[in-house]
């Protein structure tokens, strides 16, 4: 099963390296690391040519933000399954992609996803909140529930037929795919267990007030584009982050 990974980056000069030298030690035999820089002016480019290896395909274009270059990078992908590794993540164990393979030999399955800790940007050995998710349940996506996105993979016909993300949502179009996803394309997802992704804090739509605020409003459009629910779901799905920072993940990787 050839998985392809990819990584839409933009001026990560300091942690670009970090996500492609965890993407090259896992052990699974068949992956395709495909990159896709928006327009690096930082040396991010530099970086990614002294490790360059022919799994990784390095493709350097401007784009219109995030979700655009991951559309891009997806397009380019050859995998039977494609997952997304951030240019700030890293993965749990050498073993992630091994487990993703494992559970998608079943055909049943369109796609699997675990659990994810942040760590602290200074400090990737400390966790600082610890999300674990569970079996997925059509009746949870009513009370906020969702996948931790950076632990999704999914089948490569799930993005031929229901699409990618849409970039009219700045913030939430991860949120919004995977009510597409779920909802109208009633896709079936396997939950692995494990925590599967390091995130380091800091995201997009963590960064500031302001960046809350939109990504509340954009997850609600997406909510009520998809009938999943109203103001109730977007404050059970807020609320919910609140026990995440009170678990605690057992081991420091």
């Amino acid at each position: 099963m050839k998985i392809s990974v990819v990584t839409a980056v933009y001026n990560r000069r300091d942690t670009v390296s970090d996500a492609v030298l965890s993407v090259r030690s896992q052990t699974h035999p068949e992956i395709e690391h495909v990159v896709q820089d928006g327009g690096s002016k930082d040396g991010t480019l530099d970086v990614l040519a002294d490790l360059a290896t022919p799994i990784m395909h390095v493709e350097s274009t401007q784009d219109h933000g995030i979700y655009d270059g991951i559309n891009r990078g997806i397009a380019r992908a050859t995998g039977d399954v494609v997952g997304l590794m951030h240019s700030d993540d890293l993965y749990a164990s050498d073993t992630v992609l091994d487990r993703v393979a494992e559970t998608m030999v079943d055909r049943q399955v369109d796609g699997v996803y675990g659990d994810l800790v942040y760590i602290a940007a200074a400090d990737p050995p400390r966790v600082v909140r610890y999300w674990k998710s569970a079996p997925y349940h059509p009746d949870r996506l009513r009370r906020g529930w969702m996948p931790p996105h950076p632990t999704l993979y999914l089948r490569r016909e799930v993005f031929d037929r229901w699409g990618a993300y849409d970039t009219e949502f700045r913030i939430a179009a991860d949120y919004e795919a995977m009510l597409r996803w779920l909802v109208k394309g009633q896709i079936r997802l396997a939950y692995i267990p494990e925590v599967m992704v390091r995130m380091r804090v800091g995201g997009e739509s963590n960064r500031s007030l302001g960046h809350i605020l939109k990504k509340s409003s954009e997850d609600y459009r997406a909510m009520r584009r998809h009938g999943v629910g109203g103001v109730g779901t977007l404050l059970a799905k807020n609320f919910s982050k609140i026990s995440q920072f009170i678990q605690k993940d057992e081991t420091r990787a």
